[in-house]
This record gives structure tokens, sequence and C-alpha cells, in this order.
């Protein structure tokens, strides 16, 4: 058989609206920074993909709305999951897991 009528496999389907989309410094915080993405970073990835309703973590102690307090218990729950499945993070006080979790105040 010949290489023509090959397909060829080139890995994973790039998401929609993620063409070229890449992370550059001062879109996302160091580790040592506590980690996630900066203001500057959600808006570009929002200019890039409309509708999209992506925002920064919600670092207050106390929230202001009850909405901001049910995404921050969300990611908390959703990230104590992250915890269990990659143990050698949760036990690295330097990972971006813990970093993201402690800028979230979980």
């Amino acid at each position: 058989m010949s290489s023509k009528g090959r397909k060829k496999s080139g890995g994973r389907p790039k998401k929609k609206g993620m063409e070229g989309m890449s992370v550059k410094s001062g879109d996302k915080r160091p580790t040592s920074q506590g980690a996630g993405m900066t203001a500057k970073g959600v808006a570009k990835y929002r200019r890039r993909n409309p509708g999209s309703k992506l925002q920064t973590a919600v670092t207050e102690s106390k929230p202001r709305s009850k909405a901001r307090a049910a995404r921050r218990k969300s990611f908390c729950a959703r990230s104590a999951g992250q915890m269990k499945k990659f143990p050698k993070a949760a036990k690295n006080p330097n990972s971006r897991l813990r970093q993201a979790r402690r800028r979230w105040k979980c």
C-alpha cells in the first residue's frame, strides 16, 4: 500500500476556538505568586472565545455575594478531588494544584 492512501494520525484534534491559544507571560501567575490566570489572561481568553464565562479566582476570605461564595465552594470541592487523584501533587506545597487552592483559600 502506498503512503498516499494512508491518513496521518496527528494526535488529538484541537478544540474549537483554541487555535493559536498560548499562555504568554503576564497571562498566568507563576506558582510562587499563587498560580492561576491573571485578569489580563482571562480577558484575552474571553476575547478569543466569545460567550465564554471564564472568571478569575474568588480570593476574598468572605465573598461579597452568594454567587461568588458558591463558585469558591464549587472550586474547592472539585480541586479536593484532584488532590485525591494526584497524591504526588497534593504532597508538594509548591505544586500548581496546592498553590491554586491556597489562592482560592480552600
